[in-house]
């Protein structure tokens, strides 16, 4: 790769970069020179040109979209579908000045380590003064229950994160720790992966560091906290669960590292043990690995409002039987007024000064810092001591006089719930925006992972970029975006992956994952049956928008008519088309029906509010597939990941407006993407329990809808109301089939007998119930089916012999059609009461049903 010193030597994309004056730029100094490490990057990245760089960035960020990485900031309309934001540009680190970071963040961890072991046991540092009392105690973080519990090898932290930031002479500085559930690994590891495929000749040529050994060591000392010291410990990864801003790395991490990802409501703790829900019984846990606050993580010795932990964690870490990491209380050194006391923490316990100083910090708790936050507060940020303060932090500069007075009392009514830190000129690097390079304010966020004695610390992180230059708070939450960043090496770089084989053996099993959670099972069958509702809607809807627009769909006519009763099928509450009359009717509104109409069907697909909406329905779905992404394969979460977007559109007020073409390519769009999902089922997902009630809620899904099809179609079918038929085949995905085998001649028992008694045809009702009996056999057989409710599936299966057993034919006479609706019927009430009989067995364990 040829070498250029200078930009102005090299055509850089979208044209000249400049640096912001005043501040340190990560890539080129003042002159506008580039700093010697940048050079054969500029000068690779100059011979692709603008053009190509934002070709591959745009197929970057798709990837990004398909993979469904996400970043949920609190109020963004978008919620969970918000996509993570990373930049084309990644930020490089020599090899020296990371050798410097790496050490001072070592040292860091040590010490911040060694003080939680001192004040969660023999509590020296408070006794001899050196740490303030009034620091410790008053702090909300500091979790009493927690002193003297047992911590394996006193190491209470084994990941955390260090927040750097570059001064503008160059010196880095530490701007914050992260001890208690540090996030941003797994979106490290992410953009690692989308920038070395982007620009996989670039990551070459520059001799990158590569990230997987450090999650090898993080993995294997977890492994290695088990107390049972089993040959295969079970490690569980603790999650808030979707809502969570940070849900997305949670799932990544789980399914990368090989550990079970559950929620509080998964675990239980009896007789001092903690135990994961399975289909398959409790089972054992060895180590936790939480993303859950500690306070939150035992309502019953920590906070009791808390719905996300396990009532008993704590019991069961003090009786040695479960290790959890990062340790209970680590949170307590996250606070930034301990900075001011870390220093002299340094040469006390380690006998060692700083390497990484920490931003200049004042805790407003002692009396001198107290004056100097007061007479300087222009120059400086104020934080809240504790993170049980909701305050966000307050630039001094920017306060009017007013504000300032108001600042200072509230300071010396509780002048230990406030800190002040020196108002860092953060450094710059370059962000790819509109086409060209331009300066953005950045953070580098390291990770480390205890590793034995030591900590092995991972040759990249998580830079974080401002919006803009002119904003001086970096924060995701605050619409900040990420870059990958290179550790570049002077010698050969480790390329272990984890996805490859070791040397060591491995035992052959072919058994399926018995640490399956009720509650992902749970949501694996409303998976199933949300996407069927789907698919079935998009369908209905579609074969009425098509048949619309037809000339015989005049008002009155039989075309007409049939439409409005096919629309009824849908037994929507929210139609635009009813009103109530005085005698409780429901009556279709007289004036302008064809518009409404219209108007109708648009609403079911793109009406957010409404909650039998197509919108609503595939919005579900995604939120049941966001439940279980861990379980999901690559493949398949491309296609989850596009269910929320499938029913919006460009403007989410005019979609009164779209023309019926338009909302009839949705509706495919819609029901190509179903298809896919349903392939993939079909074709990539191991048998195991997962797959088989994913199955089952299908099944059970497109039963209902053909039965309540059959009885709203079938048997009140009029020679006005003929078209209908026509419309339940289209539905029914069985057109072409039915013409195959009568031509154009449509009757209503070939129509039933295809659609309900053909075991042939995947479509009918039959091959459904087949296909039902099925999955019940295999899991009434298998380790979760003790508790099976054979007494519902029996009485199901028995409602469909007696209905596969009449004659078509007879049943679909005129006279006789009483006779099918009350067969229909008793099946119509079968399905839901097996349906309950599993949610009940299996996911709220509230019933134990034995066969009788």
């Amino acid at each position: 790769m040829a070498f250029r010193a200078d930009t102005r030597d090299a055509v850089l994309p979208g044209g000249v970069y400049q640096p912001a004056p005043g501040v340190w730029d990560e890539m080129s100094f003042a002159s506008g020179v580039l700093r010697p490490h940048w050079q054969g990057f500029v000068s690779g990245l100059s011979d692709l040109g603008t053009e190509e760089l934002g070709r591959r960035w745009k197929t970057a960020r798709q990837r990004i979209h398909e993979n469904g990485v996400t970043y949920n900031v609190y109020g963004d309309p978008l919620g969970m579908d918000r996509p993570w934001n990373l930049d084309a540009i990644p930020l490089l680190i020599p090899p020296d000045e990371w050798a410097t970071i790496e050490a001072g963040v070592i040292q860091r961890a040590t010490l911040l380590n060694q003080i939680l072991a001192d004040v969660y046991g023999p509590q020296q540092l408070l006794r001899s003064g050196v740490l303030p009392a009034s620091l410790v105690f008053g702090n909300s973080s500091f979790w009493r229950p927690c002193h003297n519990l047992k911590v394996a090898g006193d190491t209470y932290l084994h990941m955390l994160a260090v927040d750097l930031t570059r001064s503008v002479d160059g010196q880095w500085w530490v701007l914050a720790d992260r001890t208690q559930a540090p996030s941003g690994a797994g979106y490290a590891l992410e953009n690692r992966i989308v920038l070395a495929e982007t620009f996989s000749d670039l990551f070459r040529e520059s001799n990158v560091q590569r990230l997987a050994s450090f999650f090898r060591a993080f993995r294997d000392q977890l492994i290695a906290l088990a107390p049972s010291r089993r040959a295969n410990p079970r490690v569980v990864l603790l999650t808030p669960g979707p809502l969570n801003e940070t849900y997305f790395e949670h799932s990544y991490l789980a399914r990368y590292l090989g550990f079970t990802l559950a929620q509080g409501a998964d675990l239980t703790v009896r007789d001092a043990r903690v135990f994961l829900k399975t289909l398959e019984g409790l089972k054992p846990v060895d180590v936790i690995l939480r993303r859950v606050d500690d306070g939150f993580c035992d309502p019953i010795e920590l906070r009791s409002d808390s719905f996300l932990g396990v009532a008993g964690l704590v019991e069961a870490v003090r009786a040695g039987n479960v290790a959890v990491a990062n340790a209970l209380g680590s949170g307590l050194v996250e606070t930034p007024a301990i900075m001011p006391f870390l220093p002299g923490l340094s040469e006390r316990l380690l006998g060692e000064r700083l390497k990484l100083p920490s931003v200049a910090t004042w805790w407003c708790g002692q009396p001198a810092a107290l004056n100097y936050v007061r007479e300087n507060l222009n120059y400086l940020v104020i934080k809240p001591s504790f993170r049980s303060s909701r305050m966000e932090p307050v630039f001094g500069g920017e306060l009017s006089a007013a504000q300032r007075d108001l600042l200072i009392n509230r300071i010396e009514q509780r002048p230990y719930d406030y800190t002040g830190q020196e108002l860092v000129s953060l450094s710059a690097a370059p962000v790819w925006s509109e086409n060209s390079l331009s300066p953005r304010r950045v953070v580098l966020r390291v990770f480390l992972a205890a590793s034995g004695n030591s900590w092995v610390v991972m040759p990249g992180g998580l830079a974080r970029v401002s919006p803009s230059i002119d904003t001086p708070v970096v924060s995701m939450q605050r619409g900040g975006g990420s870059k990958d960043t290179w550790v570049l090496s002077d010698r050969p770089v480790d390329n272990f992956s984890l996805q490859v084989s070791r040397d060591l053996p491995v035992p052959l099993n072919r058994g399926v994952n018995s640490d399956l959670p009720s509650r992902a099972v749970d949501f694996l069958f409303w998976l199933g049956r949300y996407s069927e509702r789907c698919e079935h809607l998009a369908r209905m809807l579609r074969c009425m928008l098509g048949r619309l627009t037809r000339d015989s769909a005049t008002v009155g006519s039989s075309e007409w008519d049939s439409l409005l009763a096919f629309h009824g099928c849908l037994e929507t509450l929210n139609s635009r088309l009813v009103s109530d009359d005085p005698q409780g009717r429901l009556e279709l509104a007289p004036l302008d029906l064809a518009e409404d109409f219209g108007q109708e069907l648009l609403s079911l697909i793109f009406e957010e509010q409404r909650h039998d909406s197509l919108h609503g329905n595939l919005n579900r779905a995604s939120i049941s597939a966001a439940q279980v992404r861990d379980r999901l394969s690559s493949d398949m979460l491309r296609v989850v990941s596009q269910l929320n977007g499938l029913a919006r559109t460009d403007n989410e007020s005019a979609w009164g407006y779209l023309p019926t073409g338009d909302a009839i390519s949705v509706l495919n769009r819609c029901i190509g993407t179903l298809a896919s999902l349903r392939g993939i089922e079909l074709e990539n997902i191991t048998r195991g329990p997962g797959w088989h009630f994913l199955s089952l809620g299908r099944r059970i899904e497109r039963s209902v809808l053909l039965v309540r099809l059959f009885r709203s179609i079938i048997v009140p079918i009029t020679p006005h109301t003929w078209p209908m038929l026509e419309m339940l085949l289209d539905v029914a995905d069985s057109a072409m089939t039915y013409r195959s085998r009568y031509f154009t001649h449509l009757q209503a028992a070939p129509v039933l007998d295809l659609l309900m008694n053909d075991e042939l045809n995947p479509r009918s009702l039959a091959f459904q119930i087949n296909d039902l009996s099925a999955h019940c056999r295999f899991l009434s057989n298998s380790q979760a089916g003790a508790e099976w409710p054979f007494a519902k599936q029996h009485r199901l299966e028995e409602a469909a012999a007696k209905l596969f057993d009449a004659d078509v034919a007879t049943l679909c006479q005129p006279g006789r059609r009483v006779q099918l609706d009350d067969l229909l019927a008793a099946l119509d009430a079968a399905l839901p009461a097996f349906s309950d009989a599993l949610t009940n067995t299996y996911f709220s364990h509230a019933e134990l049903e034995r066969a009788t």
